[in-house]
């Protein structure tokens, strides 16, 4: 057996893929850093366009990490620069959308639920809990009170979160969904068994479902890993023994032992971005004095003292009308 045989997490993946494809997605991410593609009819709708292939392949790239067996405590603070690529994505669309409640993902598509409960899991499961109100910015003025699934997740952290009691994928989701409610642990490790066992076959919908099998014929596939994160993120919330289904080969056995062995005092705090643009939202304290422009409005930059309120962007909104609004604030320049 090979060092990376003995290293990855999921038997699907070999090894010369695995550095194929993972050379790809950086240099994809890297070469669509300053130009649009092509596709598309206005520039707003190519910048949307290309914020998707980045956050796309930016997660994609993360999931392939761990599925071949990178260290947690880097894909922690990997992590952020995932979060902040749909970020990129949720500006880029609501622009072009001229829609402010668009989120990166939309919740009636199977696969696009999955990635978004999934970046909801990572946060738990990685300790990093800071990122939730960012993902929240990204979903909540479309899919607030809409779904059973997302309020119970976030609800573990955040307060003031909707009790709704339906959700949008029945399938494979609803043993997931009860065990939240169950008062019983047996009761909860048999619903998440079951739901384990419901994962697969429920994602048939999603564009990388069997991606495996065009890999494992030397092809270059979809394939990244097979991870029911919220599964484990369930798991550590409700601190059940998941010995009963921790071997699944679904089952992110790693990442909930992470989870529960974290050790903050032991340092890990999360990583401070120190290679891009630095950005702060409305209502948050403005780190630097300067001129600061708001991304996504055609609007002139304003001036910004450090430890003031950043301000509400007067800028127009989908109907035309100019009106004060949030916004994501980037440091364009010293004053």
């Amino acid at each position: 057996m090979s060092d990376f045989d003995s290293k990855r997490r999921q038997r699907f993946l070999g090894e010369d893929y695995f550095k194929w494809l993972l050379a790809s997605f950086s240099e994809n991410i890297a070469s669509w850093a300053d130009r649009l593609t092509p596709i598309g009819d206005t520039e707003n709708e190519r910048k949307a366009l290309t914020r998707g292939i980045v956050a796309s392949d930016s997660y994609r790239r993360f999931l392939l990490m761990y599925t071949g067996g990178a260290d947690i405590s880097l894909l922690r603070d990997e992590f952020d620069s995932v979060v902040s690529a749909f970020e990129q994505l949720t500006i880029a669309e609501r622009v072009h959308q001229a829609d402010a409640r668009q989120p990166p993902l939309a919740f009636s598509e199977i696969g696009d639920y999955e990635t978004a409960m999934q970046l909801i899991g990572f946060c738990y499961l990685l300790h990093r809990r800071d990122l939730l109100p960012r993902i929240v910015a990204m979903f909540d003025p479309a899919y607030r009170g809409k779904d059973t699934l997302y309020e119970d997740l976030l609800a573990y952290e955040l307060e003031g979160r909707v009790d709704v009691d339906s959700w949008f994928h029945d399938v494979p989701y609803r043993p997931l969904v009860f065990s939240l409610y169950r008062e019983a642990q047996q009761e909860c490790v048999d619903d998440i068994t079951q739901y384990l066992e419901a994962w697969y076959p429920g994602m048939a919908a999603a564009v990388w479902h069997d991606g495996h099998l065009e890999a494992q014929k030397g092809g270059k596939g979809t394939y990244v890993g097979y991870w029911a994160i919220e599964a484990a993120a369930v798991a550590y919330l409700l601190e059940l023994d998941d010995s009963p289904f921790r071997d699944h080969l679904l089952y992110p056995k790693d990442l909930a032992e992470f989870a529960r062995n974290f050790d903050p005092a032991k340092g890990n705090p999360p990583a401070l971005p120190n290679n891009g643009p630095k950005t702060v939202r409305t209502g948050q304290v403005c780190p630097e004095t300067g001129i600061w422009k708001a991304q996504g409005h055609h609007v002139p930059g304003v001036m910004v003292q450090q430890g003031e309120r950043m301000p509400d962007v007067f800028a127009p909104d989908r109907s035309g009308a100019y009106r004060s609004q949030p916004a994501l604030w980037e440091f364009e320049r010293k004053a």
